[in-house]
């Protein structure tokens, strides 16, 4: 089945929804407003695929963080098959930080 480009808008809008209840386990803050989501792509089929970066490859949460992105992309109504690819390039930095995240952690 294929999507409207508005029912993936939706489904995109609903995914970054689900992305901000995910958080890393040693920052209060969620990993959409971290930066750690470098990109997120919808098919015409509503077939997902997620880039992201963890704050650093010897993050505690390295085995499970990606797996929970992908198990609660997973979820959400009308997506199909989920791909998440982990990388490390670019590095992630603190300047990746959207201004809320920034201010959260009392860095504004």
């Amino acid at each position: 089945m294929n999507f409207t480009d508005d029912q993936i808008a939706d489904i995109g809008e609903e995914i970054i929804r689900v992305l901000k209840t995910v958080y890393d386990p040693e920052i209060p803050v969620d990993i959409y407003e971290l930066g750690l989501i470098y990109d997120v792509q919808i098919s015409e089929e509503a077939d997902v695929k997620i880039i992201m970066t963890l704050t650093s490859p010897n993050c505690p949460v390295a085995e499970s963080l990606p797996q929970e992105v992908k198990d609660k992309v997973k979820e959400v109504e009308n997506v199909n098959e989920v791909d998440l690819e982990l990388t490390f390039e670019p590095t992630w930095n603190k300047d990746m930080m959207s201004e809320e995240a920034k201010f959260e952690l009392g860095m504004l």
